[in-house]
């Protein structure tokens, strides 16, 4: 499960592992905020063979996993633990260092409770979107529709659908289908990059998405779709559903339903605030 989490509004890619149980951190997202180097990956790497003709071990116990990077391309980068992580703070001087640690067990703690209570990690959802200034409404709609992708992702996964990247191929045939963009297009319009998409969908967005992956799960179940090719084609159908339904609404109001509209801040400086 991939995640992106806030440390003091700087994103930090993480990923939890079910079978371990831990957690696994981005390293070049720790570094940066930590050293506050324009150049991250140079810090990191010169960091890496210190420690190395150290004698340190620290290298052995890094992994690598595909995160999305700022292009929004899955790109392997370095991953630590909880553990691992902590050493490597240690090698850095930063006044940010302590409040790290303090964020780090803090991340743990949470996961631990979510698994107990899996009704935590939906109310730390709620919290994070209130922070970001999100209406009671557009979050109201936005968990809503987390229920039916995950109703979705549950069926593809019982029909042997198992790999993200056939996860992602799925996905970005409902989407085109009903908006006429790629998921990629679909963030360039709204000027994103490695933001999650569905985060910066206005409540129509996020309503007509719901009714895409409904339609195509409902589609799915009664054609008994099974595979990656059945599934698309499942997808392809429960994608015009919404696209038939988008365009009808679009005639009636004059308006589009996909947008620009985004939830980024507004840049300093910007001409169009001044």
């Amino acid at each position: 499960m991939d995640n992106i989490k806030l440390f003091e509004e700087k994103k930090v890619r993480s990923h939890w592992d079910e079978k371990t149980e831990k957690w696994y951190f981005s390293v070049i997202d720790v570094v940066e905020i930590l050293s506050e180097s324009p150049r991250p990956r140079k810090y990191w790497n010169a960091l890496k063979s210190k420690l190395q003709s150290e004698g340190s071990e620290l290298s052995q116990k890094l992994g690598q996993l595909k995160m999305q990077a700022e292009d929004g391309k899955m790109r392997e980068t370095d991953v630590a633990d909880a553990e691992t992580l902590l050493r490597i703070i240690q090698s850095i001087p930063s006044p940010k260092a302590e409040p790290f640690k303090q964020w780090l067990a803090k991340v743990g703690y949470e996961r631990m409770k979510e698994i107990a209570d899996p009704e935590q990690s939906i109310e730390r959802a709620r919290e994070n979107w209130q922070k970001l200034g999100r209406s009671e409404k557009w979050i109201q709609q936005r968990m809503t529709g987390q229920e039916t992708r995950n109703k979705l992702t549950d069926y593809w996964k019982e029909s042997g659908v198992e790999k993200s990247d056939e996860f992602a191929m799925l996905t970005n045939i409902i989407h085109q289908e009903w908006t006429g963009l790629t998921v990629k297009g679909h963030k360039s319009l709204k000027g994103l990059k490695s933001q999650n998409l569905r985060d910066h969908m206005t409540e129509a967005e996020l309503i007509f998405t719901a009714l895409a992956e409904l339609s195509t799960r409902q589609i799915a179940e009664t054609d008994e779709a099974q595979g990656l090719i059945e599934n698309a084609k499942a997808g392809k159908k429960g994608g015009k559903i919404a696209k038939d339904a988008r365009l009808a609404l679009e005639q009636k109001t004059g308006k589009k339903v996909v947008t620009g509209e985004n939830f980024l801040p507004p840049v300093k400086g910007n001409k169009k605030l001044e």
